[in-house]
């Protein structure tokens, strides 16, 4: 998973899967989410991030996580 943040647009993208998006859904004013062509979910699109998410802290609870990279790209 990535997360993409964009502060020209102030947008944030959370990739959920390496997948090309061909179908987008807005499910609420702002909110889109984007599917693969087998209907699965790959992100989620949030415009004016920084009024709706929490964006000065990001925290991992309970993730099986194997091993975690952290870059500054």
């Amino acid at each position: 998973m990535k997360l993409h943040y964009y502060s020209e647009t102030d947008s944030l993208y959370v990739e959920l899967i390496d997948q090309a998006s061909v179908e987008s859904r807005e499910v609420a004013p702002g909110i889109v989410l984007d599917f693969d062509d087998k209907s699965r979910l790959v992100g989620i699109d949030i415009d004016h991030a920084s009024k709706n998410v929490e964006l000065s802290r990001l925290e991992a609870v309970a993730l099986p996580l194997g091993t975690m990279a952290l870059t500054g790209h």
